[in-house]
């Protein structure tokens, strides 16, 4: 494997944090006595102390600066320089310390010559509150100048609470300066209508209908034959799936995204890749990690018959005998009351648990195209659902919800899927995409042979109270499917930390259960209908 030669804007960066390291270390040490001498000789009584105070706030704020001057942003070039001189002036005004100003000055060189690297803007968003807190700033220094000004003295309180305010301000200013793009999802009618079309007719994978979820944006290819759905969420611009459309455009398509998202100073990633386009990713510099896999099934060799899948089978039986029978029905064919029950059964599922999901799921259930199969009673009760995306282009469908009434009786979603499969096969459907179970290698106890995957194995099931990833992958085994890998893929492994945060905050797996959550499930469905 071939290294790759690190970046000026990377080396500059980690200089940064070295000098504000060896900033920080200076300032916390004592000075030596001659130079300190020769120093309180020439300035005014005060001024090396408030040098030395200096000298740390500045090594501080450049070890800050760092990751924002690794990432190119320009406001951190800026204030960098700005930075720099004064740790040099203030490593000379507190003891003559000639070493740290050399070092300080060295860094100003690089950040000068190398200043054309540093070309990502800065939010134009971040303007107002800037203005806003120079102006709350300008008044608390107004109110101090006044007491001045009339000879008095700041009561201490006072000079605590202006200290404190002075100190979040300062915090705020750095945060909104250096602040990268923000981006709010937006869609127009004729992206949508484009983006419909496009799954309608390429969309061959068991994701690609989710993306048209309302919580995207696309970036069209300059034919617009082809698209990608994303999101920015802490400047990571997460990719949803695979691209849809003419396979010939892909490479184009995402190298151009990748240039845009350079460009804003984002991080790229794509969650739920698949097999199929590995090596475009790779070729732009993407690594892959296994998220997890797919369960798929095929109804033509689905059986019920046989030892392995008996316990299916019986509450398949058990189900039909209490009464009930599955029917389907498009979305736009439910009426009023079945749409009443399918609701009421969703949120009693749900209970204060909110709407999970983004890459392998809809955000709405009443989506033209897709499907609800349900478990009802002769006299019409609902027990339970499958909500079914289509993959119209492989004639699959893919399941993006299931729910159950919590009194319904138990091995009603094996009876939802199997009877959901016997319709498929039926009707000719090619696959049916079930649930994606994440951690897989982990999780699967056939796989977890090495040591640090039996470790690892059992953090997972620690926590699988809160995330259920064994429960769910031991409900899918049940069915025996083919297992489909399912990536993502990063720039470099150190974007991890953002980019699985961004993910988990999209998929909403960071949103505490409350009451809350119902109430913004309700506002989406509102804007969105």
């Amino acid at each position: 494997m071939r290294l790759r030669s690190p970046k000026a804007e990377s080396l500059i960066a980690w200089a940064a944090a070295f000098v504000g390291a060896l900033g920080i270390a200076s300032a916390l040490t004592p000075e030596m006595a001659d130079r300190v001498r020769l120093v309180r000789g020439v300035l005014p009584p005060g001024f090396p102390t408030a040098a030395r105070v200096g000298a740390l706030a500045f090594g501080i704020i450049l070890i800050w600066l760092s990751r924002s001057l690794a990432a190119r942003r320009r406001r951190a070039w800026q204030l960098a320089v700005a930075v720099v001189l004064g740790s040099a002036v203030a490593h000379l005004a507190k003891g003559l310390d000639f070493e740290e100003a050399t070092v300080s000055l060295l860094l100003l060189v690089a950040l000068v010559r190398y200043r054309s690297r540093f070309d990502v803007p800065g939010d134009p968003a971040s303007t107002r509150p800037l203005v806003a807190l120079a102006a709350a700033g300008a008044a608390a220094a107004a109110v101090v100048l006044g007491y001045e000004l009339h000879g008095g003295e700041i009561p201490d309180d006072l000079s605590e609470v202006f200290t404190a305010l002075g100190f979040l301000f300062g915090t705020a200013a750095l945060y909104y300066w250096l602040r990268p793009f923000t981006h709010k999802v937006a869609q127009t009618v004729g992206e949508r209508r484009v983006a419909r079309a496009l799954v309608d007719a390429y969309g061959s994978d068991s994701l690609s209908f989710f993306v048209l979820r309302r919580d995207k944006s696309y970036f069209f290819s300059p034919t617009r034959r082809s698209f990608l759905a994303y999101r920015v969420v802490a400047g990571a611009a997460l990719v949803s799936a695979d691209p849809v459309g003419e396979e010939d455009e892909f490479d184009a398509l995402l190298a151009e995204f990748q240039r845009v998202v350079r460009a804003h100073g984002w991080r790229m990633a794509v969650l739920g890749a698949s097999d199929a386009h590995l090596d475009r990713y790779r070729a732009i510099g993407l690594r892959p990690i296994l998220l997890g896999e797919e369960a798929v099934l095929r109804p033509a060799d689905f059986s019920l018959e046989g030892r392995p899948i008996r316990k299916v089978r019986q509450s398949v039986t058990r189900l039909q005998k209490a009464g009930y029978r599955l029917r389907v029905v498009a979305a736009e064919d439910a009426d009023p009351a079945l749409r009443v029950a399918l609701d009421t059964a969703s949120e009693l599922w749900r209970g204060n648990q909110p709407e999970r999901g983004f890459t392998m799921s809809m955000d709405e259930l009443y989506v033209p195209s897709t499907v609800f199969a349900v478990a009802e009673t002769e006299n019409g009760e609902i027990g339970g659902f499958l909500h079914l995306a289509p993959t119209a282009a492989s004639g699959g469908w893919s399941l993006s919800t299931m729910r159950r009434r919590p009194d319904s009786p138990n091995g009603l979603t094996e009876f939802l899927i199997a009877e959901t499969l016997a319709w498929a096969k039926k009707t000719d459907v090619a696959e049916v995409s079930l649930n994606f179970c994440a951690f897989t290698e982990l999780i699967s106890p056939d796989r977890a042979v090495t040591v640090p995957r039996r470790f690892a194995r059992r953090a997972l099931l620690a926590a699988d109270s809160v995330f259920q990833l064994e429960r769910l992958y031991s409900f899918n085994r049940k069915f025996f499917p083919e297992w489909r890998p399912r990536y993502l893929m990063v720039e470099r492994l150190s974007d991890l930390p953002r980019v699985g945060l961004a993910y988990l905050h999209v998929e909403q797996l960071l949103v505490p259960p409350g009451p809350w959550t119902r109430r913004a499930q309700r506002e989406r469905q509102v804007v969105s209908h």
